[in-house]
């Protein structure tokens, strides 16, 4: 089965997709990273008003079979993390580029975002393996 790559994110290499919303940007992680990892049990996020940087873990998402650090796609301040998935790690699974994201942040350098994959090219990458 093929997985859904949307459009208007953009990808790193460790499976985080950031969503730009205005002068923030939402950041999750990808459709296939859920679906290597299988049932999520826990989620690990930073407080509001942290600084994540660029390439370093900022939480971890924990399932039956690992527990995997976050990577930052980019860096920036949190403005708002989702407690609905830090109290339901399953939304994760369910929805992860709608009500299973992690955190806004307010990004430090927005030519970060740029340097990041399109779907097309992450699609490619990970559906090649």
């Amino acid at each position: 089965m093929a997985l859904h790559y949307p459009e208007d994110c953009r990808y790193a290499d460790s499976h985080e997709y950031v969503k730009p919303e205005g002068e923030l940007v939402r950041i999750g992680i990808s459709a296939f990273a859920v679906d290597q990892l299988g049932d999520i049990v826990f989620v690990e996020l930073p407080e509001v008003g942290s600084a994540v940087s660029q390439g370093a873990s900022f939480g971890s998402v924990e399932s039956v079979k690992a527990v995997e650090d976050v990577i930052a796609p980019i860096s920036g301040s949190v403005e708002a993390r989702n407690e609905a998935v830090l109290a339901s790690p399953e939304e994760l699974q369910n929805d992860p580029y709608g009500e299973g994201w992690l955190l806004l942040v307010r990004p430090s350098d927005p030519s970060q975002i740029e340097a990041l994959m399109d779907a097309a090219s992450y699609g490619a990458k990970v559906d090649g393996h």
